[in-house]
């Protein structure tokens, strides 16, 4: 008995709530639990995912609606739909989220299939009405200006576009800016402290084939949130697994991961990306259990 309480809990939060003992619900399917990580089949647009406050840090890069092949979601809504979609998933996200969470959210700065449109300055105010306050914006500089195929009216102003090799990360948080719970405890260094503060990240984005997914992000971006804005053992949340990265980075620094993906065959993904970039299995009832995949 002193073992399992022992194996238990490294599965706490700094607020002392299990979130490795939430009740099973028909909202989720439980498909991988292995180490300090929870991954779920579900959808991120139904609020009854979850019942609790439980999430200290959101680290995510929702679809950008721009015809992207994700199997189970749409990525071509109109553009009203795309706002009303992003708002519903962001007000579960404040939700779920306890007071003091941060929001790090990944998002193109424009688009223009279908006519120019701000997507960070309207998703930025959609966040706001929710309830979640704005701290500032993060410039990840890609550098993939070579990838560009569109240029408008070639060498004449008639109708040139203008295209930014960039995207955002917005820097969000619900009640108050300042933590003041959690075990307090940051193992970022000084050089990261001092290069991550600075609201330009140059580091190049993720291969598709690599991965095997088709709109990865880089595990750099989540690490850098993850140190930068988290304490250690804070839960961190990706409401977009994808194929895992958030939640691997989570384990690899110390944290606890909670990630949800609508498709089952990303959620195979993640969880054999996961296994292999986070280290061997434990084989234990308490500290691992993977579900099969129905056929």
């Amino acid at each position: 008995m002193a073992r399992r309480k022992k194996a238990s809990s490294i599965y706490k939060n700094s607020d002392n709530y299990d979130i490795f003992k939430e009740p099973t619900s028909k909202y989720r399917t439980e498909i991988l639990r292995h180490k300090n990580i929870l991954l779920f089949n579900g959808d991120t647009l139904n609020e009854k995912l979850f019942k609790k406050e439980f999430i200290d840090l959101i680290v995510t890069s929702p679809p950008y609606n721009v015809g992207i092949n994700y199997n189970s979601n749409n990525d071509e809504l109109s553009y009203e739909n795309y706002l009303d979609f992003s708002e519903k998933w962001i007000s579960n996200c404040y939700n779920w989220s306890k007071p003091q969470c941060r929001f790090i959210l990944n998002i193109p700065l424009d688009k223009n299939k279908g006519g120019q449109k701000s997507v960070g300055a309207d998703l930025t105010n959609i966040a706001q009405k929710v309830g979640w306050k704005y701290h500032s914006t993060i410039i990840w500089n890609e550098g993939n200006i070579s990838r560009r195929t569109a240029w408008g009216s070639w060498l004449s102003a008639a109708a040139p576009y203008v295209i930014a090799p960039v995207e955002l990360i917005l820097v969000l948080y619900k009640n108050d800016w300042k933590k003041t719970t959690g075990t307090k405890i940051s193992d970022i260094t000084k050089n990261e402290f001092m290069e991550w503060t600075n609201g330009v990240w140059t580091f190049n984005g993720e291969s598709k084939k690599k991965i095997g997914h088709p709109a990865p992000f880089p595990r750099e971006l989540p690490r850098r949130a993850i140190k930068l804005f988290s304490f250690v053992k804070d839960v961190i949340f990706d409401p977009f697994a994808g194929s895992g990265t958030t939640l691997i980075e989570a384990q690899n620094n110390n944290r606890i991961a909670v990630g949800v993906e609508l498709d089952k065959n990303y959620c195979k993904l993640a969880s054999n990306r996961i296994i292999k970039e986070t280290g061997a299995l434990e084989f234990n009832e308490e500290s691992y259990q993977a579900r099969r995949f129905a056929d």
